[in-house]
Formats: structure tokens, sequence, C-alpha cells
């Protein structure tokens, strides 16, 4: 089955006064992993259930595969979302699976029957007797073996511990290597599952603060140290994120594209630039609840056109 693409126009969600999602447009690149970033209570959750078509729009709308997901089962029957440690009913992990297969077109029973061994959930077991750590390893069973064009795992590794966190990952890898199909990942851990991404949406407070392919947005993080004078005259061009003093030096955070001669200007005043990884950009960019990295970067043309 083709990956199913997956776009939200002026998306908004709302509980009473509370606007969970605003206005919120964004393209999810079909045949890819997407991270889905965010603080707590910034509408990552939300999201996923509105494209799943667990919660209607309160304005705009969800088009996956084309089409709006709500109360069409043809398109829902190509989406499986599972959420931290499952929903599951009453009942033993063999039926769990069994409904699974027969709801999922795409279902690989070979896939399930070995994931169940190497993450050591017991078939017979009911999921209420199950620990949170099991509970999360068959919610990860679930999704991976569904092969649904569009997966989506919201923080379903909570509970897991580290050997089988790092088992998930690793088996998730693999079979979307083999079949193909869109993926989003909604995680905290960010530092452990970035190399995953090929694309990453970050939200705050509900709205969208950016979209780019994973790549793009290592390019666009730099942390430049040195001398405080020299540092601030080399940031001037972009937007800074954070700035760390101590005594005459300083460590600052930017993002943008760095200019071709970045690396030999740098060299020149004395200054160091390194790497950083996506998830510190992202606690920089989500560090000020008033921030507002779009509208920061008007201040160079070039980088607000990249953004948008």
């Amino acid at each position: 089955m083709t990956p199913f693409a997956v776009l939200t126009e002026e998306l908004s969600v709302h509980f009473g006064a509370t606007k969970a999602l605003d206005r919120v447009s964004a393209r999810i690149v079909p045949g890819a992993i997407t991270g889905l970033l965010g603080r707590n209570g910034s509408g990552k959750s939300t999201l996923l259930a509105a494209i799943a078509a667990y919660r209607r729009p309160s304005k705009g709308r969800v088009l996956v595969a084309g089409r709006e997901p709500y109360e069409d089962p043809a398109v829902v029957a190509g989406i499986c979302l599972l959420r931290e440690a499952g929903d599951f009913a009453d009942c033993s992990v063999g039926q769990i699976l069994q409904l699974a297969a027969s709801v999922r077109p795409t279902w690989s029973s070979t896939v399930a029957d070995r994931l169940l061994e190497r993450f050591k959930v017991p078939m017979r077991k009911k999921t209420t007797n199950l620990s949170r750590g099991q509970r999360s390893a068959l919610a990860a069973v679930v999704g991976i073996a569904s092969r649904s064009p569009l997966t989506m795992f919201d923080e379903t590794y909570l509970g897991m511990d580290a050997p089988t966190r790092y088992a998930f990952y690793e088996e998730l890898l693999a079979d979307y290597s083999e079949q193909p199909r869109t993926i989003l990942i909604s995680s905290h851990l960010i530092e452990e599952v970035e190399r995953l991404f090929e694309y990453v949406l970050v939200l705050d407070q509900g709205r969208l603060l950016l979209q780019e392919s994973a790549d793009n947005l290592r390019e666009r993080g730099a942390r430049v140290m040195g001398q405080s004078a020299a540092v601030e005259s080399f940031v001037a061009p972009y937007t800074v994120v954070s700035r760390q003093s101590l005594g005459r030096t300083m460590a600052a955070t930017i993002y943008g594209a760095l200019a071709a001669d970045a690396q030999a200007s740098a060299s020149a005043a004395g200054l160091d630039i390194e790497s950083v990884s996506i998830q510190d950009l992202f606690v920089h960019l989500t560090a000020d609840p008033t921030y507002d990295v779009l509208a920061a970067g008007q201040g160079t043309s070039q980088h607000s056109k990249e953004l948008r």
C-alpha cells in the first residue's frame, strides 16, 4: 500500500476556551519518518488524534491521502496511532493481536510473533496484568506489525527500559526499510531517537514553530564560542536563540544557515564553532514561550523565506 501523505490546513482544535492547536498548517512527507517535537502541552497528542480521526477539528481541516479522515473508514483503516502504553481492552495479548490482524489489511503476523519474543511480551497474559513496560512493548509490536501506510507513535516508549527502547528503534527502522510507510514519532527522548528522523516538526503552545528536514535543521544550528565582543560581532547577522556568558567569554547558539566563509571568519577572529544537536536546538528554540522563530527570522529575509 502506498504511504499516506498528511496535510493540515489552518487546523485548530479547541477545548472550551483552550486552543490546543491554533491554525497549524503542516505537511507530513509521505514515505518518511518525521519527528514531532514539543514541550508538554504543546499540542502534539492533539495533532496526532486529529490526524487519526480521533478528534474532529474545530476549524481548518486534515487531509490524509488527499481525503478528510473523520468518518472515512477507507482512510482510517490505513492509519495506526499507538499512544502511551497502548489503548488496550481487558483481554489477552493474543486477542489484541487477532483484533489488530482483522482490521489491518497490511498486518504481518510473522513480524508480530518475532517482536513479541524479542520484547518478552507473554501471549496469554491479560493486558491489565502486564507491567507498564510490557504494555508499551505491546504497543510497539502492534505499531510495527501493522505496517499501516500511516503509523504514529505517541510517546509509546514510556515505561520501556533502555534495552527495550533501543530494540524498538532498531526494529522500527529495519521494518521501515523493508516496508516503507509514513511514520510520525512524538518523543521527549530526542537525543535517543533523532537519528531516525528524516524530517522534524516542532509545535509550541499549539502553534507550528518550524518544519524542516532533519539534515537542514542540524546544519542550521551552531554554537559560537570565544571572546564576548568577537562573538557578538560574528552572530549579528544571525538569529541568536541563546547566550551564555562567563567573564569575558561567551557561547552563543544561532539558528540559520552559516555563510560560506563562516569557518574562516571565525578562525580569524579567534572563535570556535561547533555543531548543535536537534535536542539542544529544540531546547533553545522552545525555552522562551514568547519566542517566535518565524518572527525572529524577519530580520534576515533569506532566513525568513527558508523557514516559511
